[in-house]
């Protein structure tokens, strides 16, 4: 049998990122073979991330990267929100962003993908069997034009690109390319605040309207309105919602006084060119994550044997 120094178990920690006793458990295991003990360890954190995971996934970090036409964002949950400020965690974050970047937003796709000889999937698993806690990539979106760019922004940014909510907006435009950049950052940052539904009443839920207008309507059928009445009102408050819910009918943050579709068209002027909004996306951290509850009393007189 091999002898297992502490120089072969340091180099396999280095290069596993796994922990002292589990290094020189492998090592035993495979008779000091370096590749083998990788394998064997990667096979013993798959199994760790197994068992992790069915629990509950709702913090982490929402990536975004953008080049010129095209951005992509992407959602890596963990456990809890320390983890958010892993090292490992945020690199792992990135490099998913750069894959999704380079492959699509088609989840399957990206943990199928590989950087070097990993998939993501292995990464994702290395990262838990490693960190200790479970992790998802829940999902990811992309956006591209033809001509013009897609800006991305980044709202409470732990690191360059990633934080708990990222929003990209894509600009189409033949116009200059840092003007609209930064005209969809400003934009992007909109969005981040108001987080409308729709970038217009066409873009909205039929279900949503629906429900929007049932609403209006039984509240003034409540006030003994006339029925033709009630029709006048519920379409007057119809653009009342449609200027709270869609993007282009917005008041613009940082110029109330005209709605987001006049902030762009008055930034055509410097751009150099038409522009047209065509499309954004929004990403909170968590967000439609039903988090479990525990009662901690429970959890330790469990522990403890007792009911």
């Amino acid at each position: 049998m091999a002898t297992i120094t502490a120089a072969m178990v340091k180099d396999l920690r280095e290069s596993t990122g796994a922990g002292m006793m589990d290094c020189k458990a492998a090592l035993t295991e495979n008779d000091g073979n370096m590749e083998a003990a990788q394998d064997w360890l990667r096979k013993k954190g798959l199994s760790k991330a197994a068992k992790k995971s069915g629990r509950v996934a709702a913090e982490g970090l929402i990536g975004a990267l953008t080049k010129g036409n095209k951005g992509v964002v992407v959602e890596v949950n963990s456990e809890t929100d320390f983890v958010a400020r892993n090292g490992q965690f945020q690199g792992l974050v990135k490099m998913i962003a750069q894959v999704a970047f380079d492959v699509g937003a088609d989840v399957e796709k990206i943990k199928a993908a590989k950087v070097g000889d990993v998939t993501i999937e292995t990464a994702i698993n290395d990262a838990i069997a490693t960190i200790g806690e479970n992790m998802t990539l829940r999902r990811a979106a992309a956006l591209e034009v033809s001509q013009g760019v897609v800006s991305h922004y980044i709202h409470g940014a732990v690191i360059d690109g990633a934080g708990k909510l990222g929003v990209l907006v894509a600009l189409e435009s033949p116009g200059k390319a840092d003007e609209l950049a930064a005209l969809g950052r400003q934009i992007a940052m909109h969005v981040a605040a108001t987080n409308p539904l729709a970038l217009d009443a066409s873009g909205l839920d039929p279900a949503v309207v629906k429900r929007e207008k049932d609403v209006l309507a039984d509240k003034y059928r409540q006030q003994g309105k006339p029925e033709n009445v009630i029709e006048k009102i519920v379409e007057s408050g119809l653009k009342t919602y449609y200027k709270e819910v869609c993007l282009l009918e917005q008041a613009f943050i940082h110029d109330t006084g005209k709605s987001v579709a006049q902030a762009v068209k008055e930034a055509e002027g410097k751009v150099g060119g038409p522009v047209k909004i065509a499309g954004f996306v929004r990403y909170a951290l968590g967000e439609g994550i039903e988090k479990q509850e525990s009662d901690f009393a429970a959890e330790v007189a469990a522990a403890s044997g007792k009911k």
